[in-house]
């Protein structure tokens, strides 16, 4: 590709493609290639000028290099990239205000005044329509008092202020619009299928494939804790499915031979093999929005106290008006009293401060389902860390297999991986991946599968009964023997390691020690927490005591509970809460997900199980805990902007009835200077919060 560098620093570009303007197409295509490499931490291109810049880390030949080697036509781009792009909708909504704002200071200049002040009086019908509604409703509404205040003027022959009070509505309108979308549409985006792999029934079983390989007819296997990736009629199994993305429906429905299943929904429990009719996600974007959009979740509590306020206050603001012409007998005063309400500030800057929000959160990878749970977080005084995969890191490693029968570890790992291989749980990662790294291919051995919750999996290999787990499972659930001439060797396995228990035929095959360290920052993430106003930090896991009692200590955590179960973790959470505590939840896992229901707002790790970040009200980034950290401080502030929003609409309007009243503020400027205020606070609700 041919370009012009037009600003250099280190590590920062900024080039221009030799063409007046790029598509829309053409941009997501530049700013898709670039993103792809890892070299690039971020491309940002520009449309209308032809431009991209270019944030890397790697050597300024090498980013040069990545740029001569693009080319629009060889690029490959998932048609979903272009479905869910925001460019076009921003590109939209940008034209519709600069269009809008001409059009209205160019009729203002250049129409006669006959002509305007009919122009002005035709618009006004629709105003004036909006407010009759609100009273056939039986409901003073802020529309009612914008609908009196244009009557009023146009009434009084102020075309002029009626005009610009018109204007200026529209522009507030078009904006709120504009954010609510672009908030829901980012939402949405994070919400959508993100599947790479599927499992494929052929003729000779189960096979891990490319899910771009996956063709209209073929048959997956969906196990529990997974999204079902494409849609599909179920041809075997039975499965209990939570449909809560497509539908919002928050209980899980039947689904066997012969029903129809969604792609994006989850599998809850049981097992299905799904008959593949779409592979393209068959607009699951749009149906996303949709149900973001009639959700009561994205709505906070301050959103709603702010609209119920408003409204509340419109009658009081129709009798100062009404006091204020029968004392002065002035009817300008009396509109200019109109013409300054709170309602219309309150109403229209909440909603953009919280959209805002979430939409600043989103670029930190923390993806926030509603914005009562942002209001939530900054009133959070507990907070609950599950361990494996949370404090500890996302991609624990198995440090050695200790056989305890004749065949050797290499053959037990290949084993065990065969039966993990089917679950998304970092331990089955990390025992999946050790296999692999030493070339440990295989057949399916077993029968089917059945996971466990928060204990392991259970299958037959070669008629055997075979489980893989925790102790309490192996052996309390299960009743696994350890053999005789073993039983030296089981004391002496090692403390420092996390323990996964492998047996066949009721007597234990193998231990396989998985070492699951510290994340890097927990301890800083936990002391920042803690300095936030985190007054109850708490650590709890379904690992060994001696292993939670050394990642306690490591993290600075006092407060832990070992060889917990699901429940366990729910138990705490309502309990908790019932002492009057605010509480947050934090995990990856399946078994967290109990927890994460039940907290006042459940945060999932984004590497973690599916059924997780579906249940979750929140999910973070996995590559570091800091997430959290900006999470409160985002929160925080939010609210600390919507306090200060508060403040400055009643003092500004208090002041501006005041001027009004006394005759010093006609009604013309006093509707323009309040207009000018919502708007100017409006723009500045959608700044982010957090500096660069």
């Amino acid at each position: 590709m041919n370009f012009t560098i037009r600003h250099e620093i280190k590590g920062r570009l900024r080039i221009h493609l030799p063409m007046k303007r790029l598509s829309f197409r053409e941009a997501d295509t530049l700013a898709y290639y670039l993103n792809g490499f890892a070299d690039v931490t971020e491309a940002t291109v520009y449309e209308r000028t032809a431009d991209a810049v270019i944030r890397y880390t790697c050597g300024r030949q090498r980013i040069i290099a990545i740029l001569r080697g693009f080319s629009f036509d060889a690029v490959e781009v998932p048609e979903d990239v272009f479905e869910t792009s925001p460019r076009e909708q921003s590109a939209k909504y940008f034209e519709k205000t600069v269009t809008k704002t001409v059009l209205h200071y160019a009729m203002r200049m250049f129409l006669p005044a006959k002509i305007d002040r009919l122009w002005v009086a035709i618009k006004s019908i629709r105003f004036l329509m909006r407010g009759l509604r609100t009273v056939t409703q039986k409901k003073l509404k802020v529309e009612l008092l914008d609908a009196i205040a244009i009557g009023a003027a146009v009434r009084t022959k102020d075309h002029r202020t009626a005009s610009s009070v018109m204007f200026l509505l529209d522009v507030g309108d078009m904006l709120e619009e504009w954010t609510h979308k672009r908030s829901v549409d980012d939402l949405a985006r994070r919400m959508s299928l993100n599947v790479d792999k599927v499992w494929l029934l052929g003729e000779d079983g189960e096979v891990l494939a490319d899910s771009a390989d996956v063709a209209c007819g073929d048959r997956v296997v969906v196990r529990m804790g997974n999204l079902i990736p494409f849609d599909g009629e179920v041809c075997g199994g039975e499965a209990m499915v939570n449909q809560a993305s497509m539908t919002g429906e928050p209980e899980a429905v039947l689904k066997n031979a012969g029903t129809f299943v969604f792609a994006g929904t989850l599998v809850e429990e049981g097992e299905l093999v799904i008959r593949v009719s779409k592979t393209s996600g068959c607009g699951r974007f749009d149906a996303i929005v949709k149900m973001i959009e009639e959700s009561e979740k994205l709505k906070s509590t301050v959103e709603g106290r702010a609209a119920r306020l408003a409204d509340r206050l419109v009658p009081y603001t129709l009798l100062a008006s009404g006091a204020t012409w029968l004392f002065t007998r002035n009817s300008s005063k009396a509109v200019a009293v109109l013409m300054m309400d709170y309602s219309c500030a309150l109403k229209m800057t909440m909603p953009i401060a919280v959209l805002s929000a979430i939409r600043e959160a989103a670029d930190y990878h923390i993806t926030v389902k509603g914005g009562r749970f942002m209001e939530t977080i900054a009133e959070a005084d507990t907070i609950v860390f599950d361990k494996t995969g949370t404090l500890t890191e996302a991609k624990p490693t198995v440090v050695k297999v200790v056989s305890f029968c004749e065949d050797d570890e290499d053959e037990l790992l290949r084993q065990a991986a065969c039966l993990e291989e089917h679950f998304p749980h970092t331990v089955a990662r990390a025992v999946v991946d050790a296999a692999s790294a030493k070339g440990l291919s295989h057949d399916e051995l077993h029968t089917n599968v059945e996971y466990i919750v928060a204990h392991g999996i259970a299958s037959e290999i070669n008629h055997e009964r075979a489980v893989i787990g925790s102790a309490h499972f192996v052996f309390e659930d299960e009743g696994v023997e350890i053999p005789e001439e073993k039983r030296e060797a089981f004391v002496e396995l090692p403390d420092e390691y996390s323990h996964l228990y492998f047996a066949k035929d009721g007597k234990l095959a193998a231990c396989i020690l998985i070492e699951d360290p510290l994340r890097e920052d927990a301890r800083e993430v936990i002391e920042k927490l803690r300095g936030q106003g985190f007054t109850n930090i708490v650590m709890m896991t379904g690992d060994s005591e001696r292993t939670a009692s050394k990642i306690a200590q490591q993290a600075g955590i006092d407060e832990y509970y070992a060889e917990v179960l699901p429940e366990d973790k729910a138990d705490y959470v309502e309990k908790a809460r019932a002492k009057g505590r605010r509480v947050i939840m934090v995990g990856d896992g399946i078994n967290d997900s109990p927890a994460l229901s039940a907290a006042d707002v459940g945060i999932a790790i984004s590497d973690g199980a599916e059924i997780a970040r579906q249940i979750a009200d929140i999910t973070v980034g996995s590559s570091d805990l800091c997430s959290l950290v900006i999470l409160r401080e985002l929160s925080t502030l939010l609210m600390q902007r919507i306090r200060g929003n508060y403040r400055s609409i009643a003092g500004f309007n208090t002041a501006l009835i005041a001027l009004g009243v006394a005759g010093l503020l006609p009604p013309s400027v006093s509707a323009m200077l309040h207009n000018g205020s919502t708007v100017a606070l409006g723009l500045k609700s959608m700044t982010n919060l957090l500096p660069e």
